[in-house]
């Protein structure tokens, strides 16, 4: 139950990820969909959505490695 939880977890910031980089690609293409009356702007949210989602499942990643002591120990737990 708790893994199924977890990759709940991971599956929505995964998807806004997904998300971000169809807008990027959108506005590369030149397609401009209905929320955002400007391609900048476009692309801009959907950079944002990219980093935001990449980078919470990065840090899930990390902090889970490092609970269970398989990084490097430059990046383990000073105490």
């Amino acid at each position: 139950m708790i893994r199924l939880i977890a990759l709940l977890i991971l599956l929505i910031p995964g998807a806004l990820a997904a998300y971000g980089i169809k807008l990027m690609r959108d506005m590369l293409f030149g397609i401009l969909q209905p929320p955002f009356p400007y391609l900048w702007l476009q692309f801009l949210v959907g950079f944002i959505l990219f980093i935001a989602g990449l980078g919470f499942v990065a840090g899930f990643i990390f902090y889970r490695d490092r609970k269970r002591n398989k990084v490097q120990n430059r990046f383990s737990n000073r105490v």
